[in-house]
């Protein structure tokens, strides 16, 4: 029998404070009434404040997570965020060959605190095992600059990016410019067109998990058989909420509200 509600893979990192990584991916998979996988691939102790430490997993280990839930459990769409090293990118990449729903590939470098949460070697591995297979790629200005080596600083620059990008195998490129000034403008390239997508910025310290959540909340709109271009627009609705909202935790950066309204 069909499942009973659409169902949503999550391959990445554990944040124990909650507000980034598999944690926050789960929560927003909740959100938008989609059930929640979870394969981890490293171990992160961090909180609001900074990161002390990360430990990647036994690349074996995730490729038995992931081969345990698809096949008792297929999910409609699947995400990936922090990979951690090239054994665990290359395990992935390989499951993906046999993935028919849509990867979207979070390419997670460096966390919010300035961890590195990928080698330097695996970024190439990335770009060359991975980003074939992947739907959508959904880089934030400084994971543009790194994966295709020129600065990502306005419209112009993201448009150039997203294009460098499309050309090393996604479907479509979601360049997020959170980090540029004045309105906070994403950029996606997809079937050969572009689109804006725009919203107000929010002066806030709270925004840790911004990428985790918004890839999420695609991934889960995308499980649900929503088109991309819908789903980017109803995902950027749904993070500027969580960002405005941010339930104000503790000392550093802290978490968004992961309840807030997805419409």
């Amino acid at each position: 029998m069909p499942p009973s509600k659409p169902v949503a893979l999550t391959i990445a990192g554990s944040d124990p404070s909650s507000g980034a990584g598999i944690q926050a991916d789960l929560k927003t998979f909740h959100q938008f009434g989609v059930y929640g996988e979870a394969v981890i691939t490293l171990i992160t102790v961090q909180n609001t404040i900074g990161v002390e430490r990360v430990e990647c997993l036994p690349h074996d280990l995730v490729t038995q997570q992931i081969r345990a839930v698809v096949n008792d459990i297929p999910p409609m769409a699947v995400k990936t965020g922090a990979l951690g090293n090239r054994e665990i990118i290359e395990a992935v990449a390989h499951a993906a060959q046999n993935f028919r729903v849509p990867l979207v590939v979070d390419p997670v470098i460096v966390s919010k605190h300035g961890a590195s949460l990928l080698s330097t070697d695996a970024i190439d591995a990335l770009k060359t095992h991975l980003l074939p297979h992947a739907f959508l790629l959904t880089p934030n200005l400084d994971e543009a600059e790194m994966l295709v080596e020129m600065e990502v600083r306005d419209i112009a620059g993201m448009g150039a990016a997203a294009a460098k990008l499309s050309a090393l195998g996604p479907q479509a490129v979601l360049i997020k410019g959170g980090h540029l000034a004045g309105e906070a403008t994403d950029i996606l390239f997809y079937q050969g067109e572009w689109t804006e997508f725009t919203a107000a910025r929010i002066d806030t310290r709270h925004t840790h998990g911004t990428g985790c959540t918004y890839s999420a909340a695609i991934t889960a709109l995308l499980a649900a058989n929503v088109d991309l271009r819908s789903a980017v627009a109803r995902a950027k609705r749904y993070i500027t909420e969580a960002i405005r909202t941010s339930p104000q935790l503790g000392a550093g950066t802290g978490p968004l509200n992961h309840h807030a309204k997805s419409e």
